[in-house]
Formats: structure tokens, sequence, C-alpha cells
């Protein structure tokens, strides 16, 4: 028996190798996003003098992150808004200001009355596929003559799957 490497067995088993992100590990994306964070704070030294130091600057990095920063991916809320349920309420405010500065001013807003962005309804590393598209895959895939080629909507469907 001959060693062969490993992505040629796996192409031979019909596994085809996916990422979400070129060149970033995708074991979990809000941990990576998190990450990022914590690294691009101008507070972020260039190196702890200790693992004490480090986890002195986490004790007071989490809470910043978790109840004072706006999150882009949430409306630009804080986790702590949507967890204890006050994120109606700030989205409620931001539309008074909002309409208070289009009374004030509407000659600034072309369109209409400026909104605030909506309060998410769920937040999904990998959302479920809608069974209409899994049916397009499906019939995609059955028209291909190498199912491991044929990847959509972050799905991969193999010989006799469906």
């Amino acid at each position: 028996m001959t060693s062969r490497p490993v992505a040629l067995l796996m192409a031979d088993l019909g596994v085809t190798k996916t990422h979400s992100r070129p060149h970033v590990s995708d074991d979990n994306p809000f941990s990576e996003s998190q990450f990022k964070t914590l690294k691009y704070r101008p507070e972020f030294p260039e190196r702890f003098g200790s693992i004490e130091d480090a986890r002195a600057f986490c004790q007071s990095f989490f809470p910043w992150y978790n109840h004072e920063h706006h999150h882009s991916g949430i409306a630009l809320l804080t986790p702590e808004m949507l967890h204890y349920g006050t994120a109606e309420e700030v989205i409620r405010q931001r539309q008074q200001v909002l309409n208070g500065a289009y009374a004030r001013n509407p000659e600034r807003f072309v369109k209409a009355c400026p909104k605030p962005l909506p309060q998410p309804t769920a937040v999904w590393i990998n959302p479920p596929v809608p069974a209409q598209a899994i049916e397009e895959i499906v019939s995609a895939r059955d028209s291909v003559s190498r199912p491991c080629d044929l990847v959509g909507v972050g799905l991969v469907l193999k010989e006799g799957t469906a």
C-alpha cells in the first residue's frame, strides 16, 4: 500500500474543501470578530508583561465589549441591550431623535425620514438552508458529472445524498 496526500484521498471520497472567509479560521466567526476588536483597541499593548497583566486587561475589556461597544452586526446595539430586552426602547429613542432631525432639516434627507436599523431577530453562524434552495441544489447536482464540484449556499451535496 502506498501513501497518498490527504487532499487526494478527500477528493476521491467526494469531500470538498471549502472556506467561509479566505485565509481566516472559520471555527467561530463570532470569536474571531471579538478577537479582532480586542487586538485593535488603542490601549491593547504590543506585549503583556505577564499573564496577570493580560488577565487584568481582559477584565476591563470584556465589560466594555458587552456593555458599551455598539456592534455593527446587531444594529449598533450592545449585547447587553439585546440580552436584557432594552433594545426596543433604544431603537424607539433613536427614531425620536431621527424624527426631530428630520423635522428641523427635511432638506438634508433626500428620500424620506430616516429609520434606525431594525433589531435583529436571529444571529447565525450557519443559517439553516431553506427547502427550496436544497431542491435547487439537488436538481443542479443531478445535472453535473462530478458531484464533488457542486458547492452551493454553503452546502456540499455528494452522491447518494439529498
